[in-house]
């Protein structure tokens, strides 16, 4: 089925991240900005320390009347992080998301943040398999 690493050199390693320190505010910003759902956060060594989604937005700030101006995302982020390599399969990862309710998963080379996937992601290379393996036995009925 395939390994995180095909879908990084497909789509790339970009990691769109924030601080710890950051405003929620800012976060969403760049969320608006880049036209994405989820950070990473990562501090001042480039480690990664946390997690912001708009469900976390949705969840600790507005439904706590909290001030996304003034609330640090470190107040906010997920710590708990499930993480994976770029060796891990595309199987496991839909496990692990599929256990821990989650839609993003970080991919860490040692302690490097390289990338990071999506549900979508794994969707799309999965569907792209699948479209391959049947062309493949399409051509094998045909010959």
């Amino acid at each position: 089925m395939g390994t995180i690493q095909e879908i990084l050199l497909e789509k790339g390693g970009q990691v769109w991240s924030v601080k710890p320190g950051d405003s929620v505010y800012h976060a969403l910003e760049q969320l608006a900005d880049k036209g994405i759902g989820a950070l990473c956060v990562v501090d001042d060594n480039g480690k990664l320390v946390g997690f912001f989604s708009e469900r976390d937005y949705a969840r600790k700030v507005i439904l706590k009347g909290k001030d996304s101006v003034h609330t640090p995302v470190r107040d906010i982020m997920v710590t708990d992080l499930v993480t994976v390599s770029p060796e891990t399969t595309v199987e496991a990862c839909m496990n692990l998301m599929t256990d821990h309710k989650i839609r993003h998963l970080p991919v860490l080379k040692g302690d490097q943040l390289v990338g990071l996937v999506s549900i979508g992601d794994l969707v799309k290379h999965i569907i792209a398999s699948q479209e391959q393996t049947i062309s493949q036995l399409e051509q094998y009925i045909i010959s």
